[in-house]
């Protein structure tokens, strides 16, 4: 959700090779290249008027659609022991391991958060269960319940 007058910077940049830093007077050459994501669909946000048919053509040079992971369950259990890895390895944490049947359950889930979910959960995962290998209870418990369900609303205090 960039505003049309960022779009024209960026695309100043993108086409000139110049830049004015916030606050400076100077131009400054630039040379860069972007790779950009989003999960919106940008043909149509150009349709709407929301995005520069210009700044679209100049980006949309080798588009990859890459599916949800809902789509890719195959995926799912590779990402969660990265991301798993990658926390213990990030925190100093001892090793962790993920059950067979825990990795069934996590490619189980629809994953509406896509792979930010994935690794939130995982994270939560390495922090709360209390064996080194995570099992599928763990996940059913920490992960799987509905976001209502997993973190609810704290009792409305009386006056």
């Amino acid at each position: 959700d960039m505003s049309l007058k960022a779009q024209a910077k960026v695309l100043r940049a993108l086409q000139e090779g110049e830049i004015e830093r916030v606050g400076d007077n100077r131009t400054l050459s630039v040379d860069v290249r972007v790779l950009a994501a989003t999960n919106k669909d940008l043909a149509a946000e150009v349709q709407a008027g929301r995005f520069r048919e210009d700044l679209f053509f100049r980006l949309n040079v080798v588009p990859v659609a890459v599916p949800p992971l809902r789509a890719r369950s195959g995926d799912i259990a590779l990402l969660a022991q990265h991301f798993l890895a990658a926390y213990l390895d990030e925190n100093g944490l001892s090793q962790r391991s993920f059950s067979e049947a825990a990795l069934s359950h996590l490619a189980a889930h629809s994953w509406p958060g896509n792979v930010r979910e994935l690794g939130n959960v995982v994270e939560r995962l390495a922090i709360l269960a209390a064996r080194p290998t995570i099992g599928a209870e763990d996940v059913a418990r920490l992960a799987a319940a509905p976001p209502a369900t997993r973190h609810p609303s704290p009792a409305p205090c009386e006056p």
